[in-house]
């Protein structure tokens, strides 16, 4: 089944659709995984003779393949996600679709840094990590054909835009992607582990080693960064904590706007995501001078204002006309104002360990 082919049978009719999820995976909103493309000429200075010993380490583990085997289903997943209940049905293939979408738009980076960088050290590299994050695109799109939902990846490769950014921003961007999506899958698989009534897809068996490929993925970034300690440095740390916000900011209007999902896992949306932000702030530790300060009552309270600006802002694009449109322009401003408020919140200094290399025990 492509792309575009729609499921017409009357027992399915209020199903997402594969046009539908390829309408989804296409968005470019706030909250949707993007696609990422750089200055890959910058690439080739790269040097990482201050990290040479766990960079090897690391190479060794990623050649090493230690998820080879892993990403084929056991279980037949036919006929799983038809069977739940609507709500449920939608949220989920809507975490499935961004779920996938994020692994992907990292492999189509990684593979292009790959191609085009003539530095040996990066080449090797980001060919490694495409190869785990197709692989984790790939299974996910699978488990999505089997409910007749799949996207075409290589149709998504030539539609969706491309932002551009500076070589340290996609360090700091995706270092806390990958390490936020293992505290993400770690935290799931784990609850699950202990409350396996509450498992309603096999899927989630395959968190745990899934989580750890994320772990090692960000321990390259975490290398890429440590080989220049300036982007750790001066200015640089404003921009840390514009990244550090944004992801966390992002991940809880997300997950705020999947109730059912988070029901379903039998979990509260609000304690999950800051349980997985402080997974998170204990990992970032090793390569960011700065932290945000998550368990302060003010910073959690403006946290839920932005959520709040931000389903003002989408009641507005659903009501439409002059009522919509204020509604919107007042959530816009509110999101601004709390999002500020929150980055002018006092961080935590870090002072930097000396080892990079961490182990996934959290």
């Amino acid at each position: 089944m492509n792309a575009h082919t729609e499921i017409t049978s009357a027992e399915h009719q209020d199903m997402m659709t594969s046009e539908e999820a390829m309408d989804l995976a296409q968005q470019d909103t706030m909250l949707a995984p993007r696609f990422y493309t750089t200055d890959f000429d910058a690439l080739d200075a790269i040097d990482v003779s201050l990290v040479r010993e766990e960079w090897d380490q690391l190479i060794a583990d990623m050649i090493g393949d230690p998820n080879k085997m892993h990403f084929r289903q056991k279980d037949d997943f036919a006929g799983i996600i038809e069977s739940l209940e609507p709500e449920l049905r939608a949220e989920f293939t809507d975490f499935l679709v961004s779920s996938m979408t994020s692994e992907f738009s990292g492999c189509v980076l990684y593979a292009e840094i790959a191609r085009r960088t003539k530095n040996p050290d990066v080449k090797q590299l980001f060919k490694l990590l495409a190869r785990d994050e197709s692989r984790h695109a790939g299974f996910i799109n699978e488990s999505l054909k089997d409910a007749g939902i799949g996207v075409d990846l290589g149709f998504l490769t030539k539609t969706k835009k491309y932002t551009y950014f500076k070589p340290k921003f996609i360090w700091y961007a995706v270092y806390l992607s990958e390490k936020i999506g293992y505290a993400r899958y770690i935290t799931i698989y784990r609850h699950l582990a202990a409350n396996p009534d509450k498992k309603f897809h096999p899927i989630f068996d395959w968190f745990e080693e899934w989580c750890n490929d994320e772990f090692r993925h960000g321990e390259a970034f975490a290398m890429l960064l440590r080989a220049e300690p300036g982007l750790l440095e001066g200015r640089n740390k404003l921009w840390i904590r514009f990244f550090l916000l944004s992801v966390y900011a992002t991940m809880y209007v997300r997950d705020h706007n999947r109730p059912v999902f988070h029901a379903a896992l039998g979990v509260d949306p609000t304690e999950y995501d800051y349980q997985v932000f402080s997974i998170c702030n204990q990992i970032a530790r090793q390569v960011f001078p700065v932290e945000l300060d998550i368990d302060d009552p003010k910073f959690r309270a403006r946290m839920e204002a932005l959520r709040q600006a931000a389903m003002r802002i989408d009641d507005g694009k659903a009501q439409g006309g002059i009522g919509g449109f204020f509604k919107r322009i007042g959530g816009s401003l509110g999101a601004g104002y709390n999002f500020a408020r929150m980055y002018f919140h006092r961080t935590k200094p870090n002072t930097l360990p000396q080892s990079i290399r961490l182990h996934p025990a959290w």
